[in-house]
């Protein structure tokens, strides 16, 4: 076949490479239908322009045809008219056979008949230029992808949704309320400017407020959409791949009694009541002549920084050492979690001495996977992350919506410092008009081509 259409027809596969039941190519532009009609066999017959008098939103069965003519796979071909479809581009979606094989040949066929290869994130960024989504609502479908539990799903699909972007819209619909009215007054200062429904003091402090209600989620957001780091510390042999592994319910890390077995990092991810975890158990922390040993507890030292939870495990049934003692001055006191391991054993002397700094200490026997639920109920609360309806709840999960929420932050309040100061009009809008342009970074009424672009280049491609 030698049909070349126009070189804006994106085609990739969007299901993961792999053995599966199926796959699907992905096909989009004003030409997918005729590009996808050049290599679709219906019912095993050529029948020319075919899908091109398909009615939108219909599943077609047959195969798909290499150049040479030859069937490359058994398929069902769906045909979605523009604008009811996810980019609001024509757009075909080939289901076939999965693995690499089928799925790479059947792509190498709709390529060969008109179709470029999709850039990372383009299907979603059409979606995004063509009015379907905004920028918020694209970020969100990758956290939609990567969710781990049922509240992380919960809070991506409210952004999806538009949950996050109609906060941000009201607040900077509010905002362009105060500018507007300023800069009447300033392009016609003999005429009478008709009075707001609220003063201008009133509707800045509340577009401060809602903005730092926005901020204030961002924490339990950022949990949500990367995992707690949970990190277990402690001195070697006191069992902490051990309660890596009775948590996961599997044996994950490698247990001995050879103190040291741990010379590295492990991360696991778990989700404990819908909040997702990235358990990470580490090399015991001690004096050691092992190169390799200094390199893993150099690590495990570095993970405290990086800890929203520390499990700081002793044993119960030896009682506290000076090693203990010495870690225990190194640990923050506000998220570390005083663990006492082998509860299932008789009690070492001078265990209780870190109950003032770190609290009463919660009782488990790893081995005998008893206290397990208390200590999940102390994580839980030390967390103090806020609980995911799963229809309501809004939180902000992205680092760059945090940044300019923090900008249109300073803005709006260098704004009301300026109005309360009974400064210039045309001194505050100055400050007003940052804010508008931070907030619409979020949605993307304002973000840059450079930041759009380095947002869809971590999309995978195919979506």
């Amino acid at each position: 076949m030698s049909i070349v259409f126009d070189n804006d027809t994106i085609a990739a596969i969007s299901t993961p490479l792999g053995e599966g039941g199926l796959a699907i190519i992905r096909v989009s532009g004003d030409n997918a239908v005729k590009v996808v009609d050049q290599v679709f066999a219906p019912g095993g017959k050529v029948k020319p322009d075919f899908l091109g008098s398909a009615p939108s939103h219909t599943v077609h069965y047959g195969y798909i045809l290499n150049r040479l003519g030859e069937r490359v796979d058994e398929v069902l071909v769906s045909v979605m008219l523009a604008p009811r479809t996810f980019t609001r581009e024509n757009t075909v979606e080939i289901s076939c056979h999965g693995g690499m094989v089928s799925a790479q040949r059947v792509l190498e066929a709709v390529l060969d008949s008109g179709a470029r290869l999709a850039e990372p994130g383009e299907f979603t960024k059409r979606a995004f230029l063509n009015g379907r989504i905004d920028l918020a609502q694209a970020e969100a479908v990758i956290d939609l992808i990567r969710a781990k539990t049922e509240s992380s799903h919960a809070v991506a699909l409210t952004n999806l949704r538009g949950g996050l972007s109609e906060r941000v819209r009201a607040i900077r619909e509010a905002v362009v309320e105060v500018l507007t009215y300023l800069e009447a007054s300033i392009d016609f200062p003999e005429d009478e400017i008709p009075p707001l429904e609220q003063d201008l003091d009133q509707l800045l402090t509340r577009a401060q407020a809602e903005v730092t209600s926005l901020i204030e989620t961002a924490r339990t957001g950022r949990i949500y959409r990367e995992g707690l780091a949970t990190v277990i510390l402690g001195r070697p042999n006191v069992g902490k791949s051990s309660l890596l592994n009775a948590l996961l319910g599997e044996e994950r890390a490698i247990v001995t009694q050879i103190p040291g077995t741990t010379r590295d990092l492990l991360e696991e991810q778990y989700n404990l009541r819908g909040l997702p975890l990235r358990i990470i158990d580490t090399a015991g922390i001690r004096a050691t002549s092992d190169e390799v040993e200094k390199i893993g507890v150099t690590r495990s030292v570095e993970a405290i920084s990086r800890a929203d939870i520390i499990l700081f495990l002793v044993d119960y049934s030896s009682g506290l050492t000076p090693e203990d003692l010495e870690l225990a001055t190194t640990l923050p006191v506000d998220h570390t979690i005083l663990v006492a391991n082998k509860a299932d054993l008789p009690p070492g002397s001078g265990f209780y001495e870190l109950e003032d700094r770190f609290g009463e200490p919660v009782l488990i026997s790893a081995k005998d996977q008893t206290g397990l639920d208390a200590l999940k109920d102390r994580i839980l609360h030390t967390a103090s992350v806020i609980k995911v309806d799963s229809t309501q709840t809004v939180l902000v999960t992205n680092l760059r919506h945090v940044e300019a929420l923090r900008h249109a932050h300073e803005a709006l309040q260098n704004a009301h410092k300026a109005l309360d100061g009974a400064m210039p009009a045309d001194l505050i809008t100055i400050d007003l008009h940052s804010a508008v342009d931070h907030l619409g970074e979020i949605t993307g009424d304002t973000a840059s081509a450079d930041v759009i672009d380095r947002i869809f280049a971590n999309f995978c491609i195919g979506k």
